[in-house]
């Protein structure tokens, strides 16, 4: 009986209900389940992990933004005018028709900070030596929201300077030079005669204020306006210390272009008559002896150099 009993569930057929073969197949997956490795996430999760992370950061806000772009613009501007240009006014008709009332020219104020100095022909602002502002107009609003606005843009270089603290004026002569002019004319820097075509139409070479000949000073320049009949310069101010000369220290710069009005535009070059042979204050001996100074130390090195 117990043999038939082993016999009959050793090799009989399995009681009624699900087949082994089902059951060992469900089994067979929840094994692999548990060997699956943990990186075999569902596909959703990294999904969403991959679109966090290529996601764009928020960007700033325009408004939030202009506050900065503000600030750097006003200090490129300030750092422009203090070190490389600036503009200024035109208030009077002391420079016509070179120049014309209200005019706006664009100053180079870079080249005095490597030791650049006026040269003749040049127009030039500079800052008043000392009371020749009191014979010039100046032009400031009477309106006080006016002045303010002008006075901070002015400040950062955007306009010309409300005060008008300075004059704009053609150099003659500079420190070295003997300059002169008698009756009607023409000026003569160091002997020489000056074709002056951008004299004001009708006005004569001195004006009516003949002068010379006088020396100017070293580190001195002599100015004066293109219209001689309507301009207060060194010619009436020699009165003055300096002997009406300014002073190289209180040249702001040279005039290269007349910006505004557009109709205006134009260039400010030296004219060619301050270009003529023996114009230099400089003695026929200067040239010599520089190269003479100059060979000194080269012949020196050379001779080094073969040693």
């Amino acid at each position: 009986m117990g043999d038939l009993v082993i016999g009959a569930r050793s090799g009989g057929p399995e009681p009624d209900g699900e087949p082994v073969g089902n059951h060992e197949g469900m089994h067979g997956d929840e094994g692999d389940a548990a060997r699956r490795p943990a990186s075999a996430e569902p596909a959703a999760d990294a999904d969403e992990g991959s679109e966090e992370e290529s996601r764009p950061a928020k960007q700033r806000s325009f408004w939030k933004e202009l506050p900065i772009l503000i600030g750097i613009a006003l200090i490129l501007a300030l750092v422009i005018k203090t070190f490389f240009v600036q503009a200024f006014s035109i208030p009077s008709g002391s420079m016509e028709n070179t120049l014309q009332v209200g005019d706006r020219v664009l100053v180079d104020k870079l080249t005095p900070w490597f030791g650049s100095e006026p040269e003749r022909g040049e127009v030039v602002v500079f800052k008043d030596p000392g009371g020749w502002l009191n014979d010039e107009p100046t032009q400031r609003s009477d309106n006080a929201f006016v002045r303010g606005i002008q006075d901070v843009f002015s400040f950062i270089g955007l306009m010309p300077s409300s005060d008008e603290k300075d004059l704009i004026k053609r150099v003659i002569a500079v420190g070295g030079d003997t300059v002169e002019c008698q009756g009607t004319g023409p000026v003569k820097v160091n002997g020489i005669a000056l074709d002056e075509p951008y004299i004001f139409p009708g006005n004569t070479p001195c004006g009516e204020k003949p002068f010379g000949p006088l020396k100017v000073p070293d580190g001195r320049v002599w100015v004066m306006g293109d219209h001689r009949g309507n301009s207060l310069d060194s010619r009436y101010h020699q009165d003055q210390p300096g002997g009406g000369t300014v002073p190289v220290g209180n040249v702001v710069g040279r005039a290269f272009v007349v910006a505004w009005p557009i109709g205006d535009w134009a260039t400010l070059p030296v004219p060619a008559t301050f270009d003529q042979k023996g114009l230099s204050a400089g003695s026929p001996l200067t040239p010599p002896l520089t190269g003479a100074a100059l060979a000194v130390p080269a012949v020196w090195w050379i001779r080094r150099r073969r040693r």
